[in-house]
């Protein structure tokens, strides 16, 4: 039986039928708000009412309207009770890293960086996993201004709890590599996927460029409270995060003992140099304006810097071939957001024409398809430079989504996406423990039966 939160409960009950059984708008409207119900956990609840009016005997209206009004709460204390159990997300609660304040290690806003820390235990005690979160990126002082009073941009606005599931799940089942291992999530609050470095802070805006101080803070804390003795460790990190942990791969190596084994997971972070559907170079200048306003450049590559503008070292097809520790990719290959700010981003669709496409890739013409598949190939054409070494796995699947560790669905279920019928969840625990290589490549879009595809309202 799976944990229903209880924001779900109303929609379990709206639209029930007369018993406990549930019909198709309950399971789209309990979709819609990610409650994760299971397929068995349907079966059950369809089992509990169906089964009690049989079993009763139910002859009569009055009575049988009795047996539906029993059976109904009879579901409710039931839902409660096993909902203790937790089993499919839990929460977890937020830490403020207060002691970073004074050592400049803060949020846009001035405001002390934070994370969720769910400490491991038994066999996985001193294994570490921390895992930036993602946000897209500021690239000047006006945007920066518009996440400043956000979550984005603020502790003070972040929710106090987060729902941990898939790759952060405590639980075997769910998780069976990574379960027991210390398992952090910090919170994104930069702006430039934790690589500034500005001291100076303008008195008109207020705003602080110090991602990189927050980046090391956390992992000197982190040391502080057992990450010192660690003997497996993960940095990794969703979207902009995922590009964290590419770019500070070999900078979080170095902060750990030798004889730690560390290694490196991007989960939607490999964002690639493409121009717009009508031709221009939109994001490249973009990242060159990130870079810039927060002075990113301090923790670029310096090979990659000996080559070429520290703009370009902010893209993954530049840099990832300097990376020495050993690293994971996991992309779709048609990501979601890279089709919507990369490809075909509002500056380059003024007339909307790509809006349809953009939210449901089912929705997309068959023009619109061909593009998407040129993508697709130059996506694939960016990942030369990351090599097949053994040390060094990927998962790059059709779907059109963004980020799929942190969700139970796509990390590990029975109906998860699937490469060379492996799990995301098992390629990279292969991977991590080195007891298989995983470097694959799906076929194009729409021949992968098992993906997620996004459907944005």
């Amino acid at each position: 039986m799976s944990f229903i939160k209880p924001s779900c409960m109303e929609s379990i009950f709206q639209f029930s039928s007369s018993s406990c059984g549930f019909n198709q708008y309950a399971i789209r409207d309990i979709s819609t708000r990610n409650c994760h119900v299971s397929q068995s956990d349907w079966v059950l609840f369809s089992l509990l009412g169906s089964t009690a009016v049989r079993m009763l005997g139910a002859r009569n209206f009055l009575f049988l309207r009795a047996i539906e009004i029993m059976t109904r709460w009879l579901c409710v204390i039931l839902v409660c009770s096993l909902s203790l159990l937790n089993i499919e997300a839990y929460d977890v609660g937020l830490t403020f890293l207060d002691s970073a304040v004074a050592k400049g290690a803060v949020c846009l806003d001035g405001s002390a960086p934070a994370y969720h820390f769910d400490k491991g235990f038994g066999a996985g005690i001193d294994n570490w996993m921390v895992f930036f979160e993602g946000g897209g990126w500021c690239n000047n002082a006006t945007n920066c201004l518009t996440r400043r009073d956000t979550r984005l941009g603020s502790s003070k606005k972040m929710l106090t709890t987060e729902t941990f599931s898939g790759m952060f799940h405590n639980k075997a089942k769910y998780n069976p590599d990574f379960y027991d291992w210390n398992r952090i999530k910090v919170r994104y609050c930069d702006g430039a996927s934790f690589t500034g470095d500005v001291e100076a802070v303008d008195p008109k805006t207020n705003l602080h460029y110090r991602g990189a101080r927050i980046f090391r803070a956390v992992v000197d804390d982190l040391l502080a409270k057992g990450m010192k003795n660690a003997k497996n460790a993960i940095l990794a990190g969703c979207s902009a995060g995922g590009l964290t942990s590419i770019l500070q791969c070999d900078n979080f190596r170095s902060q750990l003992p030798a004889t730690t084994k560390v290694k490196c997971l991007s989960d939607a972070g490999f964002f690639i140099n493409a121009k717009t559907i009508i031709g221009q170079s939109h994001i490249e200048g973009f990242y060159a304006d990130v870079v810039r306003t927060h002075g990113s450049a301090k923790v670029l590559s310096p090979a990659c810097l000996a080559k070429m503008s520290p703009g370009l070292c902010f893209f993954p097809q530049n840099m990832v071939q300097f990376i020495k520790t050993p690293i994971f990719l996991i992309n779709a290959a048609y990501d979601s957001w890279q089709v919507k700010n990369i490809l075909a981003p509002g500056v380059a669709d003024k007339k909307g024409t790509w809006r349809e496409c953009k939210l449901d890739i089912t929705k997309c013409s068959s023009a619109q398809l061909n593009v998407l598949q040129g993508y697709r190939q130059e996506f694939l054409k960016a990942l030369t430079g990351f090599g097949n070494s053994p040390s060094r796995g990927m998962f790059i699947n059709s779907c059109y989504s963004h980020c799929q560790t942190g969700i139970q669905e796509t990390w590990l279920r029975n109906d998860s996406p699937l490469l060379a019928n492996t799990t995301i969840a098992k390629a990279v625990g292969d991977w991590y423990y080195e007891r298989n290589t995983f470097q694959k490549i799906d076929c194009p879009y729409p021949c992968d039966k098992t993906c997620h595809n996004r459907v944005f309202e």
